[in-house]
């Protein structure tokens, strides 16, 4: 059973709950983002439900989402023109929260140079970006070619988890999509 219900802190802020067995021993934890901190909070019952938190969301403001997933649970941030995702499941051997994939989305500019949208499986280390550049010659918005890489990065549990992490991944994302762009440019 999955229960999501919303606690109303204040005026300002909006506190979103899950309620979900993410460490499957048929008891139910939750999940939720601290208004007050912004840190993202698991309690896990096999746990003894302590607070595992991550580092403060800086930006998390009320333009976020924790929603379930089949094996766990994701948390979304949402700005203007961009966003990510960042999916996490419990891991039995470590016994600990871990993030196993993100994907994040932009518009780009005005003319939409540099939208689309990427993801990556952590556990694979599988990279694949869908993006667009402004062809100012053509006067066009141009689709690159399905990017698919590998993307080796370290194991991040939730204690780990910040905002940071998310940076790391859309640079590296960047570095993909500006290397493509320049080649297709360059034919």
């Amino acid at each position: 059973m999955i229960v999501l219900t919303f606690l109303t802190l204040n005026s300002a802020f909006c506190q979103e709950k899950l309620v979900k067995d993410i460490d499957f021993d048929k008891v139910m934890d939750t999940v939720y983002l601290d208004a007050n901190t912004s840190e993202l909070i698991c309690r896990l019952s096999g746990l003894g439900f302590k607070k595992i938190k991550s580092d403060p969301m800086e930006t998390a403001g009320d333009n976020y989402q924790i929603k379930s997933t089949k094996n766990g649970f994701e948390y979304q941030c949402n700005w203007m023109r961009a966003g990510f995702a960042a999916q996490f499941r419990y891991d039995k051997v470590a016994k600990k929260v871990q993030l196993i994939g993100m994907s994040r989305y932009e518009f780009g500019n005005a003319s939409n140079d540099g939208s689309g949208e990427s993801s990556i499986n952590l556990l694979t280390t599988d990279y694949i970006g869908n993006w667009n550049y402004f062809d100012q010659d053509k006067m066009k918005l141009v689709k690159i070619p399905a990017i698919k890489s590998k993307m080796p990065m370290k194991t991040v549990f939730l204690e780990d988890f910040s905002e940071g992490t998310y940076t790391q991944y859309a640079d590296r994302c960047a570095e993909l999509y500006n290397k493509n762009k320049k080649r297709l440019l360059n034919k």
